[in-house]
């Protein structure tokens, strides 16, 4: 299988570069989970990164990986109804 060297930024793995496997799009997942072991008195747990863009100065991108840390909300996603052009806030409808 191909894999793609993929930059983290931020937690326990910022800075380095591992190879990350590729999908069958070719591209990189765009969550990476990264399971570390019980140790002493730390209990198991699993870091996530989420995949975000990185522009060269030409322009071009290439994909990082981000620390999604667990103490911050996650944003709610927004219903697709509520994106529609005609749709009107609540409260503010007319009699």
């Amino acid at each position: 299988m191909k894999s793609a060297d993929t930059e983290f930024i931020g937690g326990p793995l910022d800075g380095r570069v591992l190879p990350v496997l590729l999908g069958m799009t070719h591209s990189v997942p765009k969550v990476y989970r990264v399971p570390v072991p019980a140790h002493g008195d730390n209990p198991a747990a699993t870091l996530v990164y989420r995949r975000a863009k990185e522009y060269d100065a030409k322009g071009r991108f290439r994909w990082r990986y981000e620390y999604d840390d667990p103490a911050a909300p996650s944003p709610v996603p927004d219903s697709p109804l509520s994106r529609l052009p005609f749709r009107v806030p609540f409260g503010r409808r007319s009699a």
